[in-house]
């Protein structure tokens, strides 16, 4: 029941900053308008509740009162025949809609309510009810769909699968639209871009409260993509956008291509806006030209950041873009991070300092980043970076700095690969010992990725696998280094409210010993991106003073089984293994370390917000293991 006004004494809850969404008051009695309190009674269905309320004249211009009786019952006689189609659209075909103004029923007759609302005038606010009698909900029994012949579709057009229903489908309006939005869409990804429904048949059986549909779609012709023309962006060179819209004429026509050009446009880093307009018919060689409508961001931005961690301690992170610095959508950054080791909780500090490994605590990086994508026009870009850092980590410190350049070439949306010379000195100190490096090598790398959302992917591949080589002759001894990390997820509806999600990591670093290789080329394991519920960069081979010192090959694997339980709540199940190994690579006679957990995610519009808890199942001794830990993060954990 849902009550707005009751009782000559009206009881209002203090809601002191409105956060709540209390009720107005109704307008105070009066000698020259029909003030009124209304009642909805008769359903539970939140839902139908609500459309009843969107739907009814009663209820939306409860605080503008009629001038008199007659005004009121035109009121509740619009509501009558609207109501009731409210209830049929919700599948309730044999719903009624009651009103009564005090005792008397909304009917033909109009004088006893008009009496009994004026008994009203100048009293009290006049009580209105709305009585909804929903009978049984019917359910969708049978979808059929034909062509404009009135011939059934072949399975390999129209699979089983989008005519299929579900016993508990209920016969709702929303639920039978949904059905037909699904059944165009298998044509339009079959290349009709024009494929519409031009009949929709229901058939109500009262007596087994179900429903029949017959869908009448014309599949409209096949075409294939026509030219692009691109519009807005007038500060960008039209050669950049160009080099990122991978659809030649002729490719064949599904809405997925014309995402895809969305999606790639999207990644130049100078564009906001990404609009792509079909044309409403083909051109003469029977394709569909596309439009796409820009526009641009500021060009520069400023941001700054501070964090607080239970064991890295505080933080402060700073940087400033130029996202389209000569008009060519080149990309400048500058980042600096800073941090304090000493303020966290600090596990490792004593085994530190017995091993001889000196910081007070201060770490960073300092960083300067340049993009210059499409190369004269070409699918190329070329990445520069230079750095400089201090890095400060529980059981090593690293000074150092290097820079970088490569040719990176985009084979299409999905695929890339890159090669370049990276150069980098400096100087590691650990339990082992210390390590001066200079280190010029050959990174290459591939990447793949086909997933539907950066920090929320519900389907696709994303896979990245690099070699750098650091030749012996300028890095003494040579390193090889390997690393390879693939993700995979599998939505099992269409809503992708059920998704299983897998990750495997791979690194090995060969070439010289452990201890001449230098901390940051070596591999550690354990934290919230890794296994979750250890320590941060702990798991792996144990040194002197019981200190991790990392490892020469990594193993990772973590599966998760992401559930919705409304649209912005979900929960996630998780299990993650792995550890880094003393050898170049996997020795599985080592411990893997294994743990499970429980997630909630928060769904917003720019991605989930994270929150798991981690339990790990083999803690051993000296490695700081805490019997649960809570991780707090932006996007999901791979």
């Amino acid at each position: 029941m849902f009550l707005l006004a009751a009782g000559p004494v009206p009881a209002r809850a203090f809601d002191l900053f409105g956060l709540f969404g209390t009720e107005p008051e109704p307008p105070a009695p009066s000698a020259t308008a029909l003030p009124y309190a209304l009642r909805i009674t008769g359903t539970d269905d939140a839902d139908v509740l609500s459309a009843v309320q969107d739907s009814s004249t009663l209820y939306r211009l409860r605080q503008e009162p009629p001038p008199d009786g007659e005004g009121l019952l035109r009121r509740a006689e619009t509501d009558r025949p609207k109501l009731t189609d409210v209830l049929s659209g919700y599948g309730y075909y044999q719903g009624t809609v009651a009103i009564r103004i005090d005792s008397a029923p909304v009917t033909d007759q109009a004088a006893p309510a008009v009496r009994a609302a004026e008994a009203w005038r100048n009293r009290w606010l006049v009580p209105v009810r709305i009585a909804v009698d929903l009978g049984p909900l019917y359910h969708v029994r049978r979808i059929v769909v034909r062509d404009p012949a009135g011939r059934p579709f072949p399975e390999d057009v129209l699979p089983a699968r989008i005519t299929r229903v579900d016993a508990d489908s209920p016969a709702r309006s929303a639920t039978i639209l949904a059905r037909e939005a699904r059944i165009v869409d298998q044509f339009r990804g079959r290349g009709h871009p024009f494929a519409k429904a031009i009949a929709r048949d229901p058939v109500v059986d009262d007596a087994a409260h179900v429903m029949d549909v017959t869908f009448t779609i014309d599949p409209g012709p096949v075409a294939g993509l026509g030219p692009v023309a691109v519009s807005g962006a007038p500060g960008i060179d039209p050669a950049t956008i160009r080099s990122f819209i991978y659809a030649e004429p002729g490719d064949p026509y599904s809405p997925q291509a014309v995402a895809a050009i969305r999606r790639s446009v999207a990644r130049i880093e100078g564009i906001g806006g990404v609009r792509v307009r079909e044309a409403a018919a083909l051109d003469p060689d029977g394709n569909l030209p596309l439009f796409v409508e820009l526009s641009e961001r500021e060009r520069n931005l400023v941001g700054v950041s501070a964090r607080y961690s239970t064991v890295d301690g505080p933080g402060v992170r700073a940087y400033y873009a130029n996202r389209n610095l000569f008009g060519g959508g080149e990309t400048f950054r500058l980042d600096a991070d800073i941090y304090y080791l000493g303020l966290g909780n600090d596990p490792f500090a004593t085994q530190r300092k017995i091993a001889g490994i000196g910081t007070n605590g201060l770490g960073g990086r300092l960083s300067a980043t340049y993009v210059q994508p499409a190369l004269w026009g070409s699918r190329n870009d070329l990445l520069t970076n230079a750095f400089v850092t201090r890095e400060v980590q529980q059981s090593y410190l690293v000074d150092g700095g290097g820079a970088s350049v490569a040719i990176r070439h985009r084979f299409s949306d999905t695929f890339a690969a890159q090669i370049g010379l990276d150069g980098q000195a400096g100087r590691s100190k650990d339990a082992l010992g210390t390590v001066n490096y200079r280190l010029i090598g050959v990174p290459a790398s591939v990447t793949y990725d086909s997933t539907d959302s950066l920090l929320d992917p519900t389907r696709g591949v994303r896979a990245i696998a690099s070699l750098a080589a650091y030749p012996g002759a300028i890095s003494s001894p040579g390193i090889l280094v390997a690393k390879a990390q693939g993700s995979t997820y599998y939505a099992f509806d269409d809503e992708a409210r059920y998704i299983l999600a897998g990750r495997v990591g791979f690194g090995s670093v060969s070439g010289a010993p452990l201890g001449e290789i230098p901390d940051n080329f070596r591999f550690f394991a354990g934290g919230g991106g890794s296994v979750r519920g250890y320590p941060y960069r702990t798991l792996g081979p144990i040194g002197p003073y019981n200190l991790p010192i990392g490892g020469r090959s990594l193993l990772e694997a973590s599966v998760e089984a992401r559930i919705k339980v409304t649209d912005t709540i979900g929960v996630v199940p998780f299990f993650d293994a792995g550890t880094a190994f003393a050898s170049a690579l996997p020795d599985f006679k080592e411990t893997i370390r294994k743990s499970v957990g429980i997630g909630l995610r928060y769904y917003t519009g720019i991605g989930p917000i994270r929150a798991d808890l981690a339990f790990p199942l083999d803690p051993y001794k000296g490695g700081h293991v805490r019997p649960a830990v809570l991780y707090l993060s932006l996007g999901q954990a791979f």
